[in-house]
């Protein structure tokens, strides 16, 4: 029986001979050769006043956390649908989660209800950009400027995507980005933070390094390092950097070739999902975005269950995605007398993705449409 996994991660064959030369060499620590031309290459390709690579999207959230100086008491507004990481970063120094519902009709945060979640101790407000599409981040930036509070978007899903032609990562003072296997751009395991605010650049670099002016010692600009702040250890290694920065320099061929794939869904899915009850991402919105995942939303959770499982017996690999972090066991400390987050646990509930990577070849592509568009979402009830 044919198969055709959900993902795979791209590796180019500049990423193998860059990663040869970086083992050969005698730097495999941070911020090493191979590392400063990402940072480089992140800063022009993105718009960024700073780029420090990290070892994960997680170590970049952490480090804003630790830039913005959070604590116990304060309060840190971010989506309900999204990854662990992008609500540990913040729990980690004691702040309590404030939990933002989606959009009916897109996992992204519904931006008219943001002004509601705002109190005296909301210290940030998260935005995340699901599957590299943008959030309406006119309204979202208007309102967090006139209350003075800071904006980090959560770019885990993909970079060079826009909103209204200004690229995703720049609205905010802080951006971060995922570099792990799953991602359009891999290393296996990496992240970066982007800084917009060049006042938080200097800070940024001594946390990154345990805390120490380190950085400084090695521009020669002090003539020994000293432990000078809180920080920790949130270096990616120059091997892996080295794995980056090839896959890097072929992004444009990567999202070129993803985008490819997610309107062939789009555009053969259509009417499908018009018969069958079934959401599919919209198609009309105000920027371009990076193709990281294409979804299906189902009409019911069983339903969902039994495409997941009508495509399992074909060989297509087709998972859910994340579970509403308002209800998981441990928001629950948090969340009393919170309204629910409806959107959030639909999306939860009965989302699914359909395979996109990096070179699927078109008969697959073709196998996966086809066997979709067999599914009755009404069969058997």
């Amino acid at each position: 029986m044919r198969q055709v996994p959900f993902s795979k991660p791209y590796v180019s064959e500049r990423s193998c001979r860059y990663f040869s030369e970086a083992l050969s060499s005698d730097h495999h620590a941070g911020d090493g050769p191979f590392s400063k031309k990402c940072a480089q290459l992140l800063e022009t390709t993105l718009d960024a006043r700073a780029a420090l690579l990290t070892p994960s999207c997680t170590a970049a959230l952490e480090m804003c956390a630790l830039l913005l100086d959070i604590g116990p008491e304060d309060e840190v507004i971010l989506p309900s649908y999204t990854f662990v990481s992008t609500a540990n970063a913040w729990v980690l120094r004691g702040a309590r989660p404030v939990f933002w519902d989606s959009q009916a009709s897109h996992p992204n945060v519904d931006d008219s209800g943001l002004e509601d979640l705002i109190s005296p101790r909301t210290r940030a407000i998260v935005v995340v950009h699901y599957g590299g599409m943008a959030c309406r981040m006119d309204r979202i930036t208007e309102i967090a400027n006139r209350g003075g509070i800071p904006l980090i978007e959560d770019f885990a899903h993909g970079p060079f995507g826009t909103f209204k032609k200004k690229q995703l990562g720049t609205f905010g003072a802080f951006s971060t980005l995922s570099f792990h296997h799953s991602k359009n751009i891999s290393c296996g395991e990496g992240g970066a933070l982007l800084i917009n605010d060049p006042k938080y650049i200097a800070r940024a670099e001594i946390i990154r390094e345990k805390g120490t002016d380190r950085s400084q010692f090695t521009r020669k600009l002090v003539s020994k390092y000293s432990w000078v702040d809180i920080g920790s250890s949130y270096l990616l290694s120059d091997l892996l950097a080295a794995v980056l920065l090839g896959n890097l320099e072929e992004a444009e061929m990567v999202n070129r070739g993803r985008q490819k794939i997610w309107e062939t869904y789009a555009q053969e899915l259509s009417s499908w999902a018009g018969t069958e009850g079934v959401l599919l991402p919209t198609t009309e919105f105000n920027g371009t975005h990076s193709a990281h995942l294409f979804f299906a939303v189902m009409p019911s959770p069983a339903v969902r269950t039994r495409f997941i499982e009508e495509m399992s017996q074909a060989g297509i690999g087709c998972p859910f995605h994340y579970q509403a972090l308002s209800r998981s066991p441990v928001a629950r400390a948090w969340t009393s007398g919170y309204p629910e987050r409806r959107n959030s646990e639909r999306f939860s509930d009965c989302l699914v993705r359909l395979p996109l990577w990096t070179g699927l070849p078109d008969a697959d592509l073709e196998y996966v449409i086809r066997h979709v568009k067999r599914f009755q979402t009404q069969r058997g009830l």
